[in-house]
């Protein structure tokens, strides 16, 4: 029997998401006698667990800090074992939404303006503001630089910036971006070819955690995305081109804005949620992959040092 080592919780402010993933992934698999699986949160017994198990291949379904910045990849990797999704590196740059973003800038892909803003460096409230509306412009996005899932982001205006820049003041440092108004859309790519692209028409304010997350919100999902074939080639190859930038492997989800008739694209994600609300299964399935079969292919794609 193959073995499989699942990672998952770990430490990030997406572990609920994390467990669920892996419990969804696990009652795929299980269906099947092939495997021998074992699910674990990466403590601190995580490399004796693992040299102990001796698995075929590592399916790391963790999300957030130490799960997908190359943290965790690099253990894996000093290991010598096989593991899903992107590399050191390649976690590690889609993780840091400004390292990201320079790659992107740099190879002609559109991205919402932005700064990087230090709490070392704060100064008068009103010169912060004044800069802020002269460089980039109200209304600001406020989010952390290596977060995932839409996790303490904020849409601020002027009046209730600075009340939000201090919500995240634990993160030493956050980006400020340009908010772009318009139409979300997602783009999924697995093994390295286009997988197709959805909608998304939240209830709330934007397509945050908890319209990710909770039944509640109801946010609408469109597929097929209504878009004419040049503009859906358009998107879809912006994505495949931050894939490839960025080298990633298996599977990744890129988020854009469609405003003006110009994508923006907010980041791309290498280790996307697969729940029963997340968008990838829901991409593959409109395509005719089962969850099954999109597991197995993202485990097909599971490699050492890459």
């Amino acid at each position: 029997m193959k073995k499989i080592l699942i990672l998952a919780g770990g430490y990030s402010k997406e572990k609920e998401i994390s467990m669920k993933t892996a419990k969804s992934v696990f009652s795929e698999l299980n269906k099947e006698k092939k495997y021998n699986i074992k699910v674990i949160n990466p403590d601190g017994k995580f490399v004796e667990v693992l040299r102990k198990f001796k698995p075929n291949t590592v399916l790391n379904l963790l999300h957030g800090r130490y799960g997908e910045d190359g943290y965790i990849q690099s253990i894996l990797e000093s290991e010598k074992v096989k593991y899903t999704h992107s590399g050191v590196l390649s976690s590690s740059l889609a993780m840091d939404k400004e390292a990201s973003k320079k790659i992107f800038i740099k190879n002609k892909i559109i991205t919402p303006k932005y700064m990087k803003y230090s709490y070392k460096n704060f100064k008068n409230k009103k010169f912060l503001i004044d800069n802020l509306n002269k460089t980039i412009g109200f209304p600001l996005v406020l989010k952390p630089i290596n977060e995932g899932s839409s996790v303490n982001v904020f849409i601020c205006a002027k009046k209730n910036f600075i009340q939000n820049l201090f919500k995240l003041k634990e993160y030493g440092e956050v980006l400020i971006e340009k908010y772009i108004p318009g139409r979300e859309i997602q783009v999924a790519v697995l093994s390295g070819k286009i997988l197709g692209a959805i909608e998304l028409k939240p209830k709330r304010k934007f397509y945050d955690y908890e319209a990710k997350y909770n039944p509640k919100a109801k946010t609408e999902h469109i597929i097929p995305v209504d878009l004419s074939k040049s503009q859906y080639n358009r998107v879809t190859n912006i994505a495949l081109k931050a894939h490839r930038l960025l080298k990633c492997r298996g599977v990744t989800r890129s988020d854009f804005r469609f405003f003006n008739n110009k994508f923006y694209l907010l980041e791309t994600n290498t280790q996307p949620g697969m729940t029963s609300l997340s968008l990838v299964p829901e991409i593959a399935k409109f395509n005719n992959i089962t969850f099954k079969n999109l597991i197995k292919k993202i485990l097909e794609d599971a490699s050492i040092n890459k």
